[in-house]
């Protein structure tokens, strides 16, 4: 086996085994917006069982308190905001740790996680538990934890690939958070009309165990396995730059730079120190991409988390089929995301892509909105293509631009960035998605880790 076909092959394996990842994530989050035709429903149509204590005008003995009372859309957007304000806040921190903790042990740690307290929510079920408060708190334990994942996962893609192509590949890879929905809204379908309780625990042990696998087969950087590691930027303006002049960027003057002792040393030096947050906000473009990506999945979310409901209320479907037509919203982001990252590889214009398809998809909001349930043809058509509009950009700057902007020029090499520009994109999302880790290599042994390090320098 030649070496070109040694590192292809580890670097389609890191792309599967980062795909499965996150889709297990976005899977756990997925059946609380399935389960909630099941958790307040119109009970006058069913038939009370045997030794049933309500009463006869009771239509609501078979919702499950305390989301039985009329004031249920509004707990149930508390339950919501828990798990989404607990992902913003603990983005902050995530990231930050992230950049400082070896990334393999921290996001298992963060699935293993995920998994407990998306199945502790399903054993409310079994357990019996009526009060809002251990929902509501399992919720916010959820979202703290799920921040582990995203810029892990993009970081440790962005240590494996360049900048070639990042938008197709990415395009595709960014397929896992539509495919973790479809399966998560399959997953809850199965139990959501006998034991809602299994919906969560189904996915959560799910998640739990892909948590394993990642701690047993991560590999962070290329140079672990003896790799070459990607060039992110070349050419000769680049290979130019002084490092010691200080109107090259805010970070030329570190002379620990991995650059510098590429050119200057074959003397192991140290690696580059984690940027901080206000250093991640003065890259050119962080601050215009996220406050894109908060309106983007503004409207995201709320297909997320209440698409079904609102299937289940307005086209009177059941609540297995409403989750099942739900997925297609889901389907057309798969289509949106490759067709963005397609078109952005060759035209170089990821801003202008996103920019087309946020504008096509307002339009199409209020055409669905007013038409997408006059039949089955035009509802499944409709919500393909508000997909794809809406998770187009949102796959495109949660992938490719947040790889771009992490090794953007003028960091002068510093790879750690790319945790904390992916942390800052994703959580100005208004309480929405995950975070993780850039870790550097600091958990190898002191003799191994020198020398990967003198290997790269020679």
């Amino acid at each position: 086996m030649t070496e070109l076909q040694f590192e292809s092959r580890f670097r389609g394996f890191i792309l599967l085994l980062t795909f499965f990842i996150y889709t297990c994530y976005h899977m756990s989050r997925k059946p609380i917006s399935v389960v909630k035709s099941r958790l307040h429903q119109n009970c006058s149509e069913l038939i009370h069982p045997i030794n049933d204590t309500h009463s006869l005008n009771d239509t609501t003995w078979c919702s499950w308190a305390p989301f039985d009372q009329n004031n249920y859309k509004e707990l149930l957007g508390a339950v919501d905001n828990a798990f989404l304000v607990a992902y913003a806040i603990g983005m902050f921190i995530s990231g930050i740790f992230g950049e400082r903790l070896p990334l393999r042990y921290y996001l298992s740690a963060g699935m293993l996680l995920s998994g407990l307290f998306t199945a502790l929510f399903g054993l409310g079920y079994f357990w019996n538990i009526h009060m809002l408060w251990y929902f509501v708190l399992i919720q916010i334990f959820n979202g703290l934890a799920q921040t582990t994942g995203w810029p892990s996962v993009v970081t440790c893609v962005g240590n494996w690939f360049g900048k070639g192509k990042r938008g197709l590949i990415m395009g595709v890879w960014n397929s896992h958070t539509s495919v973790g929905n479809i399966l998560g809204s399959l997953i809850a379908g199965v139990w959501v009309n006998g034991q809602w309780g299994l919906s969560f625990v189904v996915p959560g042990i799910i998640t739990a165990a892909m948590g394993v696998i990642t701690f047993l087969f991560l590999i962070e950087y290329p140079e672990d396995v003896d790799c070459t590691p990607p060039q992110h930027h070349g050419g000769p303006e680049e290979k130019e730059d002084n490092p010691e002049d200080p109107g090259n960027g805010p970070y030329s003057s570190r002379e620990s730079s991995l650059d510098t002792a590429t050119r200057c040393s074959k003397e192991p030096s140290t690696q580059p120190a984690a940027i901080s947050f206000l250093g991640a906000l003065r890259i050119p473009g962080v601050i215009e991409f996220s406050l894109c990506l908060l309106f983007a999945k503004l409207v995201s979310y709320t297909f997320l988390y209440w698409l079904p409901l609102y299937i289940f209320n307005v086209a009177h479907f059941g609540a297995k089929e409403a989750g099942d037509l739900s997925t297609l919203f889901d389907v057309g982001g798969i289509i949106g995301g490759i067709v963005a990252g397609l078109i952005s590889d060759y035209t170089n214009g990821r801003a202008t892509i996103c920019c087309i398809m946020l504008i096509l998809a307002a339009p199409m909001m209020f055409l669905y909105n007013h038409f997408g349930q006059n039949g089955i043809t035009s509802s499944i058509v409709m919500l393909i293509v508000c997909g794809a509009l809406v998770n187009g950009p949102y796959a495109l700057i949660t992938t490719a631009v947040s790889a771009d902007l992490g090794t953007h020029k003028s960091l002068k090499g510093n790879a750690k960035a790319l945790s904390t520009v992916t942390a800052i994109i994703r959580r100005h999302r208004v309480h929405r998605c995950g975070s993780g880790a850039s870790a550097g290599r600091a958990h190898l042994p002191h003799r191994l880790e020198q020398r990967l390090l003198h290997a790269h320098l020679c």
